[in-house]
C-alpha cells in the first residue's frame, strides 16, 4: 500500500525542513487553511521524542501566528486527526463568521452557503513563513522520502 503523504507533498508546499513540513491546503472556503506534516511514519504525538515534540509545536504556532497576522481571522482552528495516514500532521485552519460551518468544525454539517472569498495569498504566507522559521530546505522540486 502506497503512502500518501510518503508519496506526495500533500498540497503546495510553503517551508520544510529534514522534520515536517508546512502545506497548503486547497480549499477555497477555507484561504490560509494549512496543515503541518511530520515526513515520516509516526502516527501519534507521543510516538515523537520530547525535541520532536517541541518542535512541531514550534512550527504549528508559527503558522498559526503568520495566518493571524496576514489574514486575520475570527478564530484558528488547530486539529491533529490523521486516521488515515500513519503521519503526525496538524491541521491549522483560519475560520471567519461567515465560513460554511462556523462556528462548528469544518467536518460537520453546512452552517450556511460558502462565502465567496479572495484566495489567500500563499506566496505572501511561506515569506511570513521563512522570516519567523527561517529558510529551511529550498522547496523547488519536493520529493518526498517514502517510508518502507
Amino acid at each position: 500500500m502506497t503512502c500518501e503523504l510518503c508519496s506526495t507533498a500533500g498540497g503546495t508546499v510553503l517551508w520544510r525542513d529534514a522534520l515536517c513540513r508546512i502545506i497548503h491546503v486547497d480549499e477555497p472556503a477555507y484561504p490560509g487553511y494549512c496543515r503541518v506534516i511530520w515526513n515520516t511514519h509516526v502516527k501519534e504525538m507521543t510516538d515523537l521524542d520530547a525535541g520532536g515534540r517541541a518542535h512541531v509545536m514550534r512550527v504549528v504556532l508559527a503558522v498559526e501566528a503568520v495566518l493571524r497576522d496576514v489574514l486575520h481571522p475570527h478564530k484558528i482552528n488547530l486539529a491533529s486527526l490523521g486516521n488515515m495516514a500513519p503521519h503526525v500532521h496538524w491541521h491549522i485552519i483560519p475560520r471567519f463568521t461567515d465560513d460554511p460551518h462556523f462556528p462548528q468544525s469544518i467536518w460537520s454539517v453546512h452552517e450556511r452557503a460558502a462565502v465567496q472569498r479572495n484566495p489567500a495569498d500563499v506566496t505572501k504566507i511561506a515569506s511570513a513563513l521563512q522570516t519567523v522559521l527561517g529558510p529551511g530546505i529550498p522547496i523547488g522540486g519536493y520529493h518526498p522520502q517514502p517510508v518502507m
